[in-house]
């Protein structure tokens, strides 16, 4: 099982990871899409390190929220990896990427009753065929399309619909605060800590004061530090994945933010959670 701070496996890190000192890495993260199917030395590459760390696998394009059939041929494609890597957690992201085609974003589900029950019967179908729970992750969006819940109350219900685990994105929490106008704190403290399996923290573009851009093509910003801080006092510990995507830093940079989310978890490792749901 996955524990204390993770690194996203990517490509272009591989040579890096080869000759860093990567003791104080608990586990990694990758995109299943990106390495099913691959062989000779890729597949040698990612087994040497599936043997050395616990992974998890966090999905780009099942498309959760789209009006298209649901992708079960990929879904069971995930299923063998899973089972081949020996890895115990498979998430995705609650919004949807393709109709007809890929549309290369990750698109918002609309926060009302009626995408609750749609999403949440395709969430269970996945968990039916895995024969594993997953869970979901909180996303990032630009545009409001308005509804009938609060985005807190639509992932909420989505969570109990589909009886699924949360991955909560704390950087997304604060992009979505900043340009949706709410208090990130409230929206951490409103999800049930029972069903949270894992933290993401991830750097930002600031476009204007007023909006922000999720990018993981930078250091974690000081107010998603403090809030990754308010989450451990709410709700306790729980492996937490330092993403980056692109304009990678040395490796000194990753595994110094490593130190940080490590640092954060030995402070509160002591306390018990101030709630737990």
């Amino acid at each position: 099982m996955p524990s204390g701070a993770g690194l996203g496996f990517r490509r272009a890190l591989v040579g890096a990871f080869d000759e860093a000192d990567l003791s104080t890495v608990g586990f990694m993260e990758l995109a299943p899409e990106n390495w099913i199917g691959v062989g000779g030395a890729l597949k040698k590459q990612l087994r040497r390190y599936t043997e050395r760390f616990p992974f998890v696998c966090h999905g780009l394009s099942l498309s959760l929220g789209s009006p298209s059939p649901l992708d079960e041929e990929l879904v069971r494609a995930v299923g063998r990896f899973l089972d081949e890597h020996q890895i115990s957690l498979y998430s995705e992201h609650l919004s949807y990427c393709s109709d007809e085609g890929h549309l290369y974003d990750l698109l918002p589900i609309p926060f009302t009753a009626e995408a609750v029950r749609y999403v949440a019967a395709r969430i269970r179908r996945v968990q039916d065929i895995l024969g594993r729970r997953i869970a979901v992750e909180n996303v990032s969006y630009y545009a409001s399309l308005g509804g009938e819940l609060s985005e807190a109350d639509f992932v909420k219900a989505v969570l109990q619909e589909a009886d699924c685990e949360l991955l909560l994105d704390v950087n997304n929490v604060y992009v979505n605060s900043v340009n949706h106008r709410y208090d990130p704190r409230e929206f951490i403290a409103a999800m049930p800590g029972e069903r949270l399996a894992y933290y993401h923290i991830a750097g930002h573009y600031d476009e204007a004061p007023d909006l922000l851009v999720d990018t993981h093509g930078s250091a974690v910003k000081r107010e998603v530090w403090g809030l990754l801080d308010y989450a451990y006092g709410r709700f306790g510990t729980r492996p937490t994945l330092l993403e980056r995507d692109f304009n990678f830093p040395p490796m000194s940079e990753l595994l110094a933010e490593i130190g940080e989310i490590r640092a954060l978890q030995t402070r509160h490792a002591p306390r018990e959670a101030c709630h737990a749901s």
